[in-house]
């Protein structure tokens, strides 16, 4: 970037695709960098992965964080094992939850990286891991926690607030203070009502607005999610089927073992076993215990969530969960079929018609999960092709993402326009229906900036 441009924001992920999320500001002598996110889903994208960071590591002043998630978390080690030597700022739970799900994606890919090796079914002639376990762990160590509400002084006028977004356990908002100008960057807004999770805070203006659109193009149907979710388990065990859930380990597990429980227990579904396979999720679930200050589920529901399941540690018990048979759960990550025990679980338990895949959660384009909500009837996993004869459904009411009229509610509580409103976050169709609706429904100016745009904050366009 020209030395003699100054307030200038550069969208690196996250514009045109709904993951890699990446903001970098340079204002006066300071780099800042909003997530720090894995891009995820179709391989042109996963490639950007592997190219050299847009802007060199070593420059960059501070990293903040929204949340946990891989797509807002994923590329950190990465970031300073190439050479950033500063801080990580983020919630105190989601520096918690960082420390589940960065260790764990360190050591997915080296274990995916010796499978392939092993299994001689890379088209590479060495597959490496983009990085290690070790070098998650030493990301971990720049972790710097910080309250909901308290201002951050980054040097030179700037300064940053951390204000609740929903979504997930720590998600914040972050609102930027560069000298007498506010830029404020929505993170993942969370879907109101949510079963965990308290809504997010009003938006209180700004001057340059950056916000998601997930679900810009679309609204969640009014269905209450225990009435949605128990037909399907009931007709499933009925056939002496398993359920196989691929979940998002930080979120949507726990929100799905919260409602399944409150099924049991009233009797609208059999006791059948549940076995929860992700080491991180079991920890995740803990977490949630130390924060019910976050979301409104009583300590009674939160324990009954905490006990439901069976937890399924070691590789070993994974695989003796392959030779089972229904009725049963097994609630497993990733919750996009991209890594992780589930895809093992899908090759035993996918092409019995007896059993069903319950989608939870948004799927991206590129993906397994994307290729069975669009009616895939076969997978590609572990160099061959695996067919699925299982019922698949794609659950409509278990997003942890606000849908267009909630986004659009929630801009509306601003005091004045931005002078610019920045979409990201979401596929093509959805972020330009959200701009469209943004200009149209609020007056407002709206944008969908493409992958490397650069825009000054003086004079946003």
């Amino acid at each position: 970037m020209p030395s003699d441009k100054r307030n200038a924001l550069r969208f690196l992920g996250a514009a045109g695709t709904v993951t890699g999320a990446r903001y970098l500001i340079e204002t006066g002598p300071r780099r800042l960098l909003v997530d720090c996110g894995l891009f995820q889903g179709f391989k042109t994208l996963r490639d950007r992965n592997r190219k050299p960071f847009p802007a060199r590591p070593s420059i960059i002043d501070a990293v903040l964080l929204t949340h946990a998630h891989l797509d807002h978390t994923g590329y950190l080690p990465a970031l300073i094992r190439a050479g950033y030597a500063g801080r990580v700022t983020c919630t105190e739970a989601t520096a918690e939850l960082c420390s589940l799900i960065l260790p764990d994606s360190g050591h997915l890919q080296e274990e995916e990286a010796r499978y392939a090796v092993r299994k001689g079914y890379s088209r590479h002639k060495k597959p490496t891991p983009l990085y290690t376990l070790k070098d998650a762990e030493a990301a971990l160590e720049r972790l710097d926690p910080i309250a909901f509400g308290e201002r951050l002084d980054l040097g030179d006028g700037i300064g940053a607030t951390f204000l609740p977004a929903g979504h997930l356990l720590g998600a914040a908002q972050i609102r930027l203070e560069i000298g007498n100008r506010v830029v404020h960057f929505s993170g993942d807004l969370g879907h109101v009502p949510d079963p965990l999770m308290r809504p997010p805070a009003s938006f209180g203006g700004a001057d340059v607005l950056v916000c998601e659109s997930t679900y810009g193009n679309r609204s969640h149907p009014d269905i209450d999610p225990e009435a949605e979710l128990a037909p399907i388990l009931k007709r499933t065990f009925a056939r002496g089927g398993t359920v196989l859930i691929p979940s998002f380990a930080v979120g949507r597990a726990q929100g799905l073992m919260y409602h399944v429980a409150r099924l049991m227990k009233r009797g609208e579904i059999p006791r059948v076993p549940v076995f929860l396979n992700s080491p991180m999720s079991v920890d995740a679930t803990e977490i949630y215990h130390r924060h019910h200050d976050e979301h409104h589920v009583s300590r009674e529901d939160c324990l009954a969530m905490f006990q439901l399941a069976k937890r399924v540690q070691t590789v070993e018990q994974s695989k003796e969960l392959n030779t089972r048979r229904g009725p049963m759960i097994i609630v497993s990550a990733s919750g996009m079929l991209t890594g992780g025990r589930i895809l093992h679980h899908l090759v035993s338990f996918g092409p019995d018609r007896r059993n069903t895949i319950l989608l939870s959660g948004f799927q991206a384009g590129g993906t397994r999960g994307a290729a069975l909500a669009d009616g895939a009837r076969n997978l590609r996993m572990f160099g061959r092709e695996v067919p699925i004869a299982a019922e698949v459904v794609q659950l409509q009411s278990f997003s942890g993402h606000a849908d267009a009229d909630e986004i659009l509610r929630w801009m509306g509580s601003a005091p004045r326009p931005p002078a610019m409103t920045y979409v990201t976050h979401g596929e093509p169709s959805a972020a330009d229906t959200l701009r469209e609706r943004i200009e149209h429904e609020l007056g407002w100016a709206a944008r969908a900036p493409e992958h490397l745009d650069t825009i000054w904050l003086d004079r946003p366009r």
